[in-house]
């Protein structure tokens, strides 16, 4: 069974980073970034948890959670996420769009 595309969140407040993108055409390695900027993000302190989708359009939408807005600052200037940010700019997205917002409620629920 694979993992739950749902966030582990805890109870709020919390913070929440949504980065809604339009990917240019083709992987120009973005993948694999994508891949290593979730496994450092997760060794993040602070670091609550991660959603993401991407349309068959290039659309997508990421949100991040975290603890608080000094985590989200800290992770913003990592090294390696600076040279992907830098990397997204240049090459792989055509427009993006970055919020931050404080999470007051949550609530769950499925069949």
């Amino acid at each position: 069974m694979s993992p739950s595309p749902f966030a582990a969140t805890p109870a709020p407040p919390y913070y929440a980073v949504v980065f809604s993108s339009l990917r240019t055409p083709g992987d120009q390695g973005y993948e694999a970034m994508a891949g290593r900027m979730a496994e450092l993000a997760a060794l993040q302190p602070g670091f609550l948890g991660v959603e993401s989708a991407r349309g068959q359009d290039g659309f997508g939408i990421t949100v991040s959670y975290w603890e608080s807005p000094a985590a989200i600052e800290a992770w913003r200037v990592q090294l390696e996420h600076l040279q992907a940010q830098q990397l997204g700019v240049e090459k792989w997205y055509e427009h993006f769009e970055l919020r931050v917002a404080r999470v007051e409620r949550a609530r769950a629920g499925g069949l």
